[in-house]
């Protein structure tokens, strides 16, 4: 019975959210929702985990749905890579859940709770379900699903600021146009391969050299996710979705959509496109790698000027974006290995701050900075999270950044691309910049007189501080996370016989 319930946990993965997310519109009220919905994604955390544990030793599990082998029959393949991912998901949804039932009884009317956790389970299934299909048209569907319950969920801000709506109309937008460049470039690589599973397109693609139809195919698909994981130029829709919605969902998404698009990307890349061609590469290195470099300068240039802390936080996320894309513009173990463990370094950071911003709306009223002016006097906890999850974002010794940068600047001086290391390195000192403005702002300008402002609740408090713990503990000790990292490295390199000097 135990055997044949393993067997069957790549397919509960999603279908447990999928299946809890309706149960929760129909019979949320009253506090029921959350409760579901926090259950569901401790059920999928561990589901994540157990197929983490199965495949760290390198192997891989292939699920094939309905009993119909793949390339006819959809299957959900595990592999080191999306097993890491799969744990980020679903480990960060259920932190962020808990921190939510606080959050969201503050920024969401009451009538729209049991709707809004609904569709927050729906937008886990859909990021769940991208990382684990081994199928590319699935991976649409899943995209598609986790984007349209993105849009709603970004949209459930507008109580607190009518913007909200504007700004998922406008990632509505821009999700749509690269939801269409994605399925054009599918429609062009089976046009040529008849097929869409990801293993037998990767085998067939071999066979047509470096065609123009599957140029074309490449180029419409990288736009494609380049919209949806806020590539620089491509990032306009992520800096009011992020500042807009309810905190809980700037946690959520900004610790798991943009990492789901960038696994999309290399799965795309190393799996699908895994061939040896001078036009994928040069697509990486010549478009790519420069635009990552004026990303990381131009967001945190923005950010360090920035008058709302959520703002200044989604302007970070999209420098953040740049450094893991220059990790995979290096084509090399080291730059891979530097992106994959960023996924997860990030996260945990972003989620921190943005809960700190939630915790800081909750009591203040407000995330404007100047407006938080001696805040820490009256939360402390909140401010010194706040603190530490900044330094991992700087880069610090010690925390989770400093783990990815280290081995960013390794890859480019690997490849004598000092130039490369040299802006890493001084782009940090840009983010120190602007999460010091935050930390003088907090702790050593005086409150305005007579606003008192208690700490936040413990349910907000203890996701918080699991973040930021998570940040400081994987700065100390990055042994599992480097393994993964290196591992999955491996497998993607392995995967398209790439080794790019």
């Amino acid at each position: 019975m135990l055997q044949a319930l393993l067997h069957q946990l790549p397919v509960l993965q999603i279908v447990l959210p999928l299946v809890a997310a309706p149960i929760v519109a129909a019979f949320g009220g009253n506090g029921r929702g959350w409760m579901i919905a926090f259950a569901t994604s401790l059920i999928a955390f561990a589901v994540a985990a157990t197929l983490f544990a199965e495949v760290l030793d390198g192997s891989v599990i292939s699920y094939h749905l309905g009993g119909w082998a793949p390339p006819i029959g959809i299957e959900y393949r595990v592999d080191i890579l999306n097993a890491f991912v799969l744990v980020i998901v679903s480990g960060v949804s259920a932190i962020c859940l808990l921190y939510a039932r606080a959050s969201i009884a503050a920024e969401v009317e009451e009538k729209n709770h049991a709707f809004f956790y609904a569709t927050f389970l729906l937008c886990m299934t859909g990021l769940l379900g991208v990382t684990i299909t081994g199928d590319a048209f699935n991976l649409f569907v899943f995209l598609e699903i986790s984007s349209l319950s993105g849009y709603a969920l970004i949209s459930a801000g507008a109580k607190r600021d009518r913007r909200a709506l504007t700004a998922a109309y406008n990632y509505l937008v821009m999700g749509t146009i690269g939801a269409t460049f994605f399925v054009i470039g599918l429609g062009l690589l089976y046009m040529l391969t008849g097929t869409l599973n990801m293993a037998d397109l990767a085998a067939r693609l071999t066979g047509y050299g470096d065609s123009r139809t599957l140029r074309m195919g490449f180029a419409f698909i990288f736009v494609g996710i380049a919209l949806k994981l806020a590539m620089f130029p491509l990032h306009l829709w992520l800096p009011n979705a992020y500042t807009f919605a309810p905190s809980a969902v700037s946690s959520f998404l900004s610790a798991t959509a943009t990492k789901v698009a960038v696994y999309a990307l290399l799965r795309i890349l190393f799996t699908v496109f895994g061939f040896d061609s001078a036009f994928e590469a040069n697509v990486l290195r010549l478009i790519v790698l420069p635009l990552a470099i004026v990303a990381i300068f131009v967001a945190s240039f923005v950010a360090i000027f920035a008058e709302d802390l959520k703002r200044m936080l989604a302007w970070s996320s999209i420098a953040q974006i740049g450094y893991m894309l220059i990790g995979i513009a290096l084509l090399s173990h080291e730059g891979l290995m530097a992106t994959v463990i960023h996924l997860f370094n990030h996260a945990v950071a972003k989620a921190a701050l943005f809960m700190v911003a939630g915790a800081f709306m909750l009591r203040a009223g407000t995330t404007s900075i100047p407006d938080l002016r001696g805040i820490a006097r009256d939360m402390p906890w909140t401010s010194a999270a706040f603190v530490l999850a900044g330094l991992s974002l700087v880069g610090v010794p010690l925390t989770v950044g400093f783990i990815s940068k280290w081995y960013l600047v390794q890859a480019a001086l690997t490849q004598n691309l000092w130039p490369v290391a040299l802006l890493v390195v001084l782009s940090s000192l840009l983010t120190l910049t602007y999460v010091w403005r935050i930390t003088e702002t907090i702790y050593m300008r005086e409150a305005p007189a007579g606003v008192r402002r208690s700490e936040a609740p413990l349910s907000m408090l203890i996701p918080t501080w699991i973040f930021t713990g998570l940040s400081l503990y994987f700065g100390i000790d990055a042994g599992l996370t480097s393994m993964a990292a290196s591992r999955a490295a491996n497998a993607l390199l392995g995967a398209s016989n790439l080794f790019w000097q």
